[in-house]
Protein backbone atom coordinates (compact mmCIF):
# COMPACT_ATOMS: atom_id res chain seq x y z
CA UNK A 1 0.00 0.00 0.00
CA UNK A 2 1.52 3.26 -1.18
CA UNK A 3 2.61 5.57 1.64
CA UNK A 4 0.07 9.13 2.27
CA UNK A 5 1.72 11.84 0.90
CA UNK A 6 2.35 15.25 3.84
CA UNK A 7 1.11 17.74 1.37
CA UNK A 8 3.39 20.65 3.00
CA UNK A 9 1.75 23.10 0.81
CA UNK A 10 -1.67 22.48 2.47
CA UNK A 11 -0.74 22.67 5.38
CA UNK A 12 1.32 25.66 5.00
CA UNK A 13 -1.79 26.83 3.35
CA UNK A 14 -3.96 25.63 6.66
CA UNK A 15 -1.35 27.75 9.13
CA UNK A 16 -1.16 30.93 7.18
CA UNK A 17 -5.25 31.31 7.19
CA UNK A 18 -4.29 31.17 11.05
CA UNK A 19 -1.77 33.23 10.65
CA UNK A 20 -3.83 36.19 8.51
CA UNK A 21 -6.45 36.02 11.31
CA UNK A 22 -4.35 36.88 14.20
CA UNK A 23 -2.59 39.54 12.51
CA UNK A 24 -5.87 41.00 11.36
CA UNK A 25 -6.67 40.88 14.98
CA UNK A 26 -3.92 42.26 16.17
CA UNK A 27 -4.57 45.36 13.36
CA UNK A 28 -7.75 45.97 15.38
CA UNK A 29 -5.72 46.66 18.24
CA UNK A 30 -3.50 49.21 16.26
CA UNK A 31 -0.59 46.91 15.78
CA UNK A 32 0.70 45.56 12.42
CA UNK A 33 3.42 42.86 12.64
CA UNK A 34 6.46 43.84 11.00
CA UNK A 35 9.42 41.65 9.79
CA UNK A 36 12.82 43.26 9.46
CA UNK A 37 15.01 40.84 6.72
CA UNK A 38 18.73 42.00 6.21
CA UNK A 39 20.68 40.33 3.07
CA UNK A 40 24.16 40.71 2.44
CA UNK A 41 25.24 40.13 -0.98
CA UNK A 42 23.92 38.43 -3.70
CA UNK A 43 23.65 34.97 -3.22
CA UNK A 44 20.60 33.76 -5.60
CA UNK A 45 19.53 31.11 -3.64
CA UNK A 46 19.39 33.87 -0.43
CA UNK A 47 17.85 36.34 -2.93
CA UNK A 48 14.50 34.09 -4.24
CA UNK A 49 14.12 33.26 -0.56
CA UNK A 50 14.13 36.83 0.36
CA UNK A 51 11.56 38.01 -2.48
CA UNK A 52 9.61 35.05 -0.98
CA UNK A 53 9.18 36.36 2.37
CA UNK A 54 8.39 39.44 1.24
CA UNK A 55 5.67 38.23 -0.63
CA UNK A 56 4.56 36.05 2.08
CA UNK A 57 4.35 39.33 4.21
CA UNK A 58 2.62 41.07 1.79
CA UNK A 59 -0.14 38.35 1.40
CA UNK A 60 -0.85 37.65 5.53
CA UNK A 61 -1.03 41.69 6.78
CA UNK A 62 2.77 41.78 8.13
CA UNK A 63 4.75 44.67 7.00
CA UNK A 64 7.53 43.81 5.86
CA UNK A 65 11.17 46.08 6.40
CA UNK A 66 13.85 44.58 3.82
CA UNK A 67 17.73 46.15 3.75
CA UNK A 68 19.91 44.59 0.80
CA UNK A 69 23.37 45.29 1.52
CA UNK A 70 26.54 44.35 -0.98
CA UNK A 71 28.63 42.03 -0.27
CA UNK A 72 31.83 44.27 1.07
CA UNK A 73 29.57 45.33 4.30
CA UNK A 74 31.85 46.20 7.03
CA UNK A 75 30.81 43.94 9.52
CA UNK A 76 30.60 47.11 12.14
CA UNK A 77 27.83 48.42 9.70
CA UNK A 78 25.66 45.46 9.77
CA UNK A 79 25.76 45.43 13.66
CA UNK A 80 24.69 48.85 13.34
CA UNK A 81 22.06 48.21 10.99
CA UNK A 82 20.83 44.88 13.54
CA UNK A 83 20.52 46.99 16.98
CA UNK A 84 19.05 49.94 14.61
CA UNK A 85 16.22 47.28 14.12
CA UNK A 86 15.88 46.28 17.76
CA UNK A 87 15.21 49.38 18.84
CA UNK A 88 12.74 50.37 16.09
CA UNK A 89 9.27 49.36 17.65
CA UNK A 90 7.50 48.79 14.36
CA UNK A 91 10.02 45.69 14.31
CA UNK A 92 8.97 42.78 15.68
CA UNK A 93 11.02 40.22 13.99
CA UNK A 94 14.49 40.25 13.43
CA UNK A 95 15.85 37.97 10.28
CA UNK A 96 19.40 38.05 8.74
CA UNK A 97 19.73 35.59 5.92
CA UNK A 98 22.55 33.18 6.24
CA UNK A 99 25.32 32.50 5.02
CA UNK A 100 27.14 35.55 5.19
CA UNK A 101 30.49 36.62 3.46
CA UNK A 102 33.26 34.99 5.43
CA UNK A 103 34.34 38.31 6.39
CA UNK A 104 31.57 38.78 9.08
CA UNK A 105 31.24 36.91 11.99
CA UNK A 106 27.69 34.69 11.51
CA UNK A 107 27.47 34.49 15.58
CA UNK A 108 28.47 37.81 16.22
CA UNK A 109 25.61 39.14 14.05
CA UNK A 110 22.92 36.83 15.45
CA UNK A 111 24.18 37.39 19.14
CA UNK A 112 23.16 41.22 18.40
CA UNK A 113 19.85 40.13 17.70
CA UNK A 114 17.32 40.70 20.27
CA UNK A 115 16.01 37.67 21.76
CA UNK A 116 12.57 39.23 21.55
CA UNK A 117 12.60 39.91 17.96
CA UNK A 118 14.38 36.76 16.97
CA UNK A 119 11.82 34.78 14.95
CA UNK A 120 14.22 32.74 13.44
CA UNK A 121 15.24 31.14 16.98
CA UNK A 122 18.98 30.86 16.54
CA UNK A 123 20.37 33.47 19.83
CA UNK A 124 21.69 31.86 22.68
CA UNK A 125 18.86 32.62 24.90
CA UNK A 126 16.38 30.83 22.54
CA UNK A 127 18.17 28.29 21.84
CA UNK A 128 18.87 27.86 25.85
CA UNK A 129 14.98 28.07 26.14
CA UNK A 130 14.17 25.72 23.77
CA UNK A 131 16.18 23.08 25.26
CA UNK A 132 14.98 24.33 28.43
CA UNK A 133 11.65 23.62 26.74
CA UNK A 134 10.64 27.01 27.88
CA UNK A 135 8.38 29.97 26.27
CA UNK A 136 10.54 30.97 23.28
CA UNK A 137 10.61 31.16 19.44
CA UNK A 138 11.48 27.47 17.52
CA UNK A 139 14.04 27.71 14.56
CA UNK A 140 11.41 27.88 11.72
CA UNK A 141 12.17 24.65 9.61
CA UNK A 142 12.26 22.63 12.97
CA UNK A 143 8.87 23.95 14.00
CA UNK A 144 7.56 23.32 10.48
CA UNK A 145 8.49 19.72 10.54
CA UNK A 146 6.57 19.25 14.24
CA UNK A 147 3.80 20.92 12.74
CA UNK A 148 3.63 18.40 9.77
CA UNK A 149 3.85 15.44 11.80
CA UNK A 150 1.19 16.34 14.51
CA UNK A 151 -1.34 18.02 11.81
CA UNK A 152 -0.89 14.73 9.92
CA UNK A 153 -1.63 12.77 12.93
CA UNK A 154 1.11 10.79 13.29
CA UNK A 155 1.44 9.28 16.74
CA UNK A 156 4.27 10.65 18.39
CA UNK A 157 4.03 9.25 22.09
CA UNK A 158 6.24 6.37 22.68
CA UNK A 159 7.56 6.57 19.07
CA UNK A 160 11.09 5.73 18.26
CA UNK A 161 12.19 8.21 16.23
CA UNK A 162 15.46 8.87 13.94
CA UNK A 163 17.27 12.09 13.34
CA UNK A 164 19.76 11.60 10.30
CA UNK A 165 21.86 15.38 10.75
CA UNK A 166 22.88 17.08 13.29
CA UNK A 167 23.38 20.89 12.41
CA UNK A 168 22.63 23.53 14.46
CA UNK A 169 19.80 24.69 11.85
CA UNK A 170 17.88 21.45 11.89
CA UNK A 171 19.04 18.07 13.37
CA UNK A 172 20.20 19.49 16.72
CA UNK A 173 16.62 21.68 17.06
CA UNK A 174 14.92 18.58 16.22
CA UNK A 175 16.20 15.99 18.55
CA UNK A 176 15.32 18.71 21.45
CA UNK A 177 11.81 19.42 20.25
CA UNK A 178 11.05 15.51 19.74
CA UNK A 179 11.88 14.93 23.24
CA UNK A 180 9.97 17.31 24.75
CA UNK A 181 6.95 16.00 27.02
CA UNK A 182 4.42 17.12 24.43
CA UNK A 183 5.92 14.89 21.70
CA UNK A 184 7.43 12.31 23.98
CA UNK A 185 9.54 9.74 21.30
CA UNK A 186 12.67 8.71 22.17
CA UNK A 187 15.08 9.99 19.27
CA UNK A 188 18.63 8.77 18.26
CA UNK A 189 20.60 11.04 15.99
CA UNK A 190 22.73 9.67 13.38
CA UNK A 191 25.75 11.29 11.72
CA UNK A 192 28.84 10.81 9.90
CA UNK A 193 29.94 8.74 12.73
CA UNK A 194 27.13 6.06 12.95
CA UNK A 195 27.81 2.68 12.11
CA UNK A 196 24.87 0.87 10.56
CA UNK A 197 22.42 3.66 9.65
CA UNK A 198 20.49 1.30 7.68
CA UNK A 199 19.80 -0.77 10.94
CA UNK A 200 19.27 2.41 12.90
CA UNK A 201 16.80 3.19 10.32
CA UNK A 202 15.01 0.33 10.24
CA UNK A 203 14.01 1.02 14.06
CA UNK A 204 12.34 4.37 13.52
CA UNK A 205 8.32 5.12 13.93
CA UNK A 206 9.38 8.36 12.51
CA UNK A 207 12.35 8.69 10.18
CA UNK A 208 13.86 12.51 9.55
CA UNK A 209 16.25 13.11 7.14
CA UNK A 210 18.39 16.11 7.10
CA UNK A 211 21.86 15.26 6.08
CA UNK A 212 21.78 17.15 2.71
CA UNK A 213 23.05 14.45 0.36
CA UNK A 214 20.64 13.27 -2.29
CA UNK A 215 18.87 9.87 -2.00
CA UNK A 216 20.71 8.64 1.51
CA UNK A 217 18.04 6.96 2.74
CA UNK A 218 16.28 4.01 0.33
CA UNK A 219 13.26 1.97 0.88
CA UNK A 220 15.19 -0.88 2.78
CA UNK A 221 16.07 1.26 5.46
CA UNK A 222 12.44 1.97 6.02
CA UNK A 223 10.19 0.49 8.36
CA UNK A 224 6.73 -0.73 7.10
CA UNK A 225 4.45 2.17 8.25
CA UNK A 226 6.73 5.00 9.24
CA UNK A 227 6.55 8.71 8.82
CA UNK A 228 9.45 9.79 6.45
CA UNK A 229 10.27 13.21 6.75
CA UNK A 230 12.66 14.69 4.09
CA UNK A 231 13.94 17.62 4.68
CA UNK A 232 16.99 17.79 2.31
CA UNK A 233 16.89 19.76 -1.02
CA UNK A 234 19.91 18.69 -3.11
CA UNK A 235 20.27 19.84 -6.80
CA UNK A 236 21.24 16.95 -9.11
CA UNK A 237 22.22 17.57 -12.63
CA UNK A 238 19.09 16.89 -15.19
CA UNK A 239 19.81 18.25 -18.71
CA UNK A 240 16.40 17.61 -19.46
CA UNK A 241 15.82 20.57 -16.68
CA UNK A 242 15.49 23.83 -18.40
CA UNK A 243 17.62 24.92 -15.25
CA UNK A 244 20.06 21.97 -15.91
CA UNK A 245 19.01 20.66 -12.47
CA UNK A 246 16.49 19.04 -10.12
CA UNK A 247 15.58 19.62 -6.61
CA UNK A 248 16.30 15.86 -5.35
CA UNK A 249 15.44 15.26 -1.14
CA UNK A 250 17.49 12.48 1.36
CA UNK A 251 15.29 10.49 0.83
CA UNK A 252 14.72 7.89 -2.38
CA UNK A 253 11.30 9.09 -2.74
CA UNK A 254 9.66 6.16 -5.34
CA UNK A 255 11.42 3.97 -3.38
CA UNK A 256 10.63 4.68 0.33
CA UNK A 257 7.13 5.89 -0.49
CA UNK A 258 6.47 2.51 -1.70
CA UNK A 259 7.13 0.99 1.97
CA UNK A 260 6.35 4.21 4.20
CA UNK A 261 3.31 4.60 5.57
CA UNK A 262 3.95 8.59 5.67
CA UNK A 263 6.33 10.34 3.44
CA UNK A 264 6.90 14.34 2.49
CA UNK A 265 8.25 14.99 -1.13
CA UNK A 266 10.11 17.41 -2.21
CA UNK A 267 9.70 19.81 -3.21
CA UNK A 268 5.86 20.51 -1.67
CA UNK A 269 6.82 19.01 1.76
CA UNK A 270 8.95 20.69 4.34
CA UNK A 271 10.01 24.06 2.11
CA UNK A 272 6.50 25.50 2.27
CA UNK A 273 6.93 25.05 6.07
CA UNK A 274 9.58 27.51 7.14
CA UNK A 275 8.46 30.71 6.23
CA UNK A 276 5.21 29.92 7.25
CA UNK A 277 6.71 28.99 10.73
CA UNK A 278 9.17 32.45 10.55
CA UNK A 279 5.79 34.24 10.10
CA UNK A 280 3.69 32.34 12.95
CA UNK A 281 6.62 33.40 14.77
CA UNK A 282 6.40 37.26 13.91
CA UNK A 283 3.25 37.58 14.66
CA UNK A 284 4.16 35.57 17.98
CA UNK A 285 6.38 38.93 18.77
CA UNK A 286 3.45 40.73 18.14
CA UNK A 287 1.54 39.57 20.14
CA UNK A 288 4.11 39.38 23.25
CA UNK A 289 4.40 42.50 22.75
CA UNK A 290 0.86 43.49 23.23
CA UNK A 291 0.55 41.57 26.47
CA UNK A 292 3.70 43.01 27.64
CA UNK A 293 5.96 39.83 27.62
CA UNK A 294 9.51 40.03 27.22
CA UNK A 295 12.52 37.54 26.60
Amino acid sequence: MAAVVIDGKKVAEEIRGEIKARAAALAREGIVPGLAVILVGEDPASVSYVTAKEKACAENGIASFERRLPADTPEADLLALVEAFNRDPAVHGILVQLPLPRHIDERKVIAAISADKDVDGFTPVNVGRMVLDEPCFLPCTPAGVIELIRRSGVRTEGARAVVIGRSNIVGKPLMNLLVRRSINATVTVCHTGTQDLAAICREADILIACAGKAGLVTGDMVKPGACVIDVGVNRVEDLSAKSGYRLRGDVDYEDASAVAGYITPVPGGVGPMTITMLLANTVLSAERRLRGDHA
